[in-house]
C-alpha cells in the first residue's frame, strides 16, 4: 500500500524469516482460512447434499450462481470503502468491523442451511447460498483491505503467504470434513459444525491489530443543487444499469450464461433461444470470445452507467463518479507515465500459467494412472506450492517488492520448460516428480509476488476498490488466449505428422516407451511421435508468451523505481525547507 505518511520499518531480521513470527501474519492465517471456507460450502460440497436429496444436475448447476458475487466483487468494493458501521467502526476500526459483521452474516447463512431439508425446502437453501456467497465475497473484499492495511511494504510477501496458507486448508476442510461428518452421522450437523468453524475467522479479527486509521474521500457535491424528485429517477435508472452491466460481466467471468439466459426469458425470450445461448456459451472454444466480449461490454456499460450527465452535474452522477472514477485517478496521479503499464503487466504476468489448462489430458496421454497423478499432484504438489508462497514471502521481507516481483516474472515461463523435458520421458514417475516439484515452487513465489506487489499499488482510502479491481480482472487475458491451448498442440501435432517445421521434434521421441502418448495420438489423428512434437511446441509458446511479462516486468521495475526515487527526493527537500533557519 502506498503510504507517504511513514517509512516502513523492513522486517529483515534472521535473514527475513523474522516476518513469520508476527502477530499479524498469524491472524491472516485465521483470516484466510475465514476466506477460503464459504465459497467451497456453497457451490462444490453442497452439490453432493443436493445430489443425495434426489435433485437433478440441471438444479444443482444453477447452484454455482451463488459464487458469482466473487467474481463481481468490485463492483460494491467502493461502497465497503466509504460506509462506516455504526459503532462497531469506532470499537474495532473500519475494515475489523466489517470482518464482523459479513462473518456473522456466514454464520448465520450456513447455520440455516443446516437446518433445512434440500428436498423440500430449496428455495430457502438457494436463498441462504446466495447470502453466504455475497458475505463470503465482501467479507474477501474487507480481509484484502486489512492486510494491506495492517502492514508495510515488507510484510506484505508474508502476509499474503499466510493468507494463501489459510486459504488452502478451509479448501480442504470444506471439501473433506463434510462429506465425513455427512457419512457418518447427517449432513445437517456437517454444516452446523462448518458454521462452528467460522468462529475461527472471528477470534482472528478479535485478536487482529487495528488498521492504519481509515480515511474516507470525500466526494465534492456542496456545489450541485438538490432535485429530489429528479435523483430518485436517475438513481434507479442508474442502479439499474449498474444490475445489468453486473449480470453481464458476471456471465463473462464466469463462463455461465444460466443467469443470463433466464433473465432474458423474463423479458420474452424464447426458451429455445435461451438453451441455444447457454450452449454457444459453453461451446469450446468459441465460446471463449463471447465471455470476455461480454465481460469488456459489461464494463462499459458499467462505467456508462456512472458517468456523469454532460454539462448537467447532478448529485447521483457526483457521487458514482467519485464512488469508481476517483479511486482510478488516483492510481493514474500517483504512478503518472507507468500506470497502463503496470496494469498490462498485472494482466500479462500469470499468462504463461493460465494457458497450461490441458495438463490432466497431457498426463493421461503420457500414461500415467489416476492413482499416481494424485499422489504426486495433490499431495507432493500442494507440499511445494506451499514451500513456493514461503520462499515468496520470505523473498518480498529479504529482497523487496520490485526485486521479487521481476524474479516472478521469470518462474512460470522458465518452469514450464520443464513440462517439454517430461513429454521426452514418458510415464516416469520420477520425472512427473520433479516437473510438478519445479513448477509449483514457482507458480507459489510468482502468485505470492503477485500479491504483493498489487497489494502494494493501492493506497488509504481507497484500498478494498482498487485490490477488488485488480484481483477481479487480472485472469482475463489469460482465459482468452487459454481457449487455443488444444489448438495450438494438435495444429503443431499435424504440422510435425506433415513435415513441416515441427518436424524434426519427432526424433525426440524415438525411445518413447510402449503405449506412451499412443491413446492420444489415435484421438487427434496422428502418430506417438508427431502429438509429443506437439506438445514441445506447446510448451515453448507457453514459455514465450511469458516473455511479454518479463519484458513489462523490468520495464516497470526501472520507471517505478525511478517514481519513488523522485518521491524521496522531494519528501527530504520539503522536510529541509520545514525545518526552522
Amino acid at each position: 500500500m502506498t503510504d507517504t505518511t511513514s517509512p516502513a520499518k523492513p522486517a529483515r531480521g534472521l535473514g527475513g524469516l523474522a516476518v513469520y513470527g508476527e502477530r499479524r501474519v498469524f491472524v491472516m492465517l485465521l483470516l484466510g482460512f475465514s476466506a477460503g471456507l464459504p465459497n467451497l460450502l456453497i457451490f462444490d460440497t453442497l452439490s453432493a447434499w443436493l445430489r443425495e436429496s434426489g435433485l437433478t444436475l440441471e438444479v444443482i448447476g444453477f447452484f454455482a450462481l451463488a459464487t458469482l458475487s466473487y467474481s463481481l466483487k468490485f463492483i460494491w468494493a467502493p461502497l465497503i470503502d466509504r460506509t462506516r458501521i455504526p459503532i462497531l467502526s469506532d470499537l474495532l476500526g473500519h475494515r475489523r468491523s466489517w470482518m464482523l459483521v459479513t462473518q456473522g452474516v456466514i454464520i448465520l447463512g450456513l447455520w440455516s442451511i443446516a437446518g433445512l431439508n434440500p428436498a423440500t425446502s430449496l428455495g430457502a437453501v438457494a436463498i441462504f447460498a446466495v447470502l453466504v456467497g455475497f458475505s463470503g465475497a465482501t467479507q474477501d473484499i474487507v480481509i484484502d483491505a486489512w492486510r494491506i492495511e495492517a502492514a508495510d511494504d515488507t510484510r506484505h510477501g508474508a502476509m499474503a503467504a499466510a493468507y494463501q496458507w489459510g486459504y488452502r486448508v478451509a479448501i480442504i476442510v470444506a471439501g473433506a470434513v463434510p462429506l465425513v461428518l455427512a457419512d457418518l452421522y447427517n449432513w445437517n450437523l456437517s454444516y452446523a459444525v462448518m458454521a462452528a468453524l467460522m468462529g475461527i475467522g472471528v477470534a482472528g479479527v478479535l485478536f487482529a491489530p487495528r488498521e492504519t486509521a481509515h480515511v474516507i474521500r470525500p466526494i465534492p457535491v456542496g456545489d450541485v443543487p438538490s432535485r429530489p424528485a429528479l435523483e430518485v429517477t436517475e438513481w434507479i435508472v442508474r442502479l439499474a444499469l449498474i444490475l445489468i452491466a453486473a449480470l453481464i460481466v458476471g456471465s463473462g467471468l464466469t463462463g455461465q450464461a444460466d443467469l443470463l439466459a433466464s433473465t432474458l426469458g423474463l423479458l420474452g425470450q424464447s426458451a429455445a433461444d435461451g438453451e441455444a445461448l447457454k450452449a454457444a456459451w459453453s461451446a469450446k472454444p468459441e465460446g471463449t470470445y463471447y465471455q470476455v466480449a461480454a465481460t469488456f461490454g459489461g464494463l462499459g456499460l458499467l462505467v456508462l452507467a456512472c458517468w456523469p450527465i454532460p454539462r448537467v452535474p447532478t448529485r447521483p452522477g457526483a457521487y458514482l463518479a467519485g464512488s469508481f472514477g476517483a479511486p482510478l485517478k488516483d492510481f493514474y496521479v500517483r504512478f503518472a507515465g507507468v500506470a497502463t503499464l503496470i496494469l498490462a503487466l498485472i494482466c500479462v504476468y500469470r499468462l504463461a500459467d493460465f494457458v497450461l489448462n490441458i495438463m490432466n489430458p497431457f498426463y493421461l496421454d503420457l500414461g500415467f494412472t489416476k492413482t499416481e497423478l494424485a499422489e504426486v499432484r495433490k499431495v507432493f504438489g500442494v507440499v511445494m506450492t506451499t514451500l513456493g508462497v514461503f520462499i515468496g514471502g520470505w523473498s518480498v521481507a529479504r529482497l523487496g517488492l520490485i526485486r521479487t516481483m521481476v524474479i516472478g516474472a521469470f518462474m512460470s515461463p522458465v518452469s514450464n520448460l520443464v513440462f517439454a523435458w517430461l513429454a521426452t520421458q514418458g510415464p516416469d514417475l520420477g520425472a512427473l516428480t520433479i516437473a510438478i516439484g519445479v513448477d509449483n515452487i514457482a507458480t507459489g513465489y510468482a502468485g505470492t509476488a503477485l500479491i504483493a506487489y498489487m497489494s502494494s499499488l493501492t493506497s488509504l482510502g481507497f484500498t478494498a476498490t482498487q485490490y477488488a479491481l485488480f484481483s477481479s480482472l487480472y485472469a482475463l487475458p489469460g482465459k482468452l488466449i487459454a481457449s487455443q491451448s488444444g489448438r495450438i498442440v494438435e495444429g503443431s501435432a499435424r504440422a510435425a505428422e506433415a513435415g513441416g517445421l515441427f518436424a524434426p521434434l519427432k526424433g525426440l521421441f524415438v525411445n518413447l516407451p510402449a503405449g506412451s502418448l499412443v491413446q492420444g495420438a489415435a484421438t487427434s489423428g496422428v502418430t506417438p511421435a508427431a502429438l509429443g512434437a506437439g506438445y514441445v511446441v506447446f510448451f515453448l509458446y507457453s514459455t514465450i508468451i511469458g516473455v511479454f511479462a518479463i519484458v513489462l516486468a523490468f520495464v516497470v521495475a526501472a520507471k517505478q523505481t525511478a517514481i519513488q526515487a523522485r518521491q524521496t527526493d522531494q519528501t527530504a527537500v520539503d522536510a529541509t525547507e520545514a525545518q526552522p533557519s
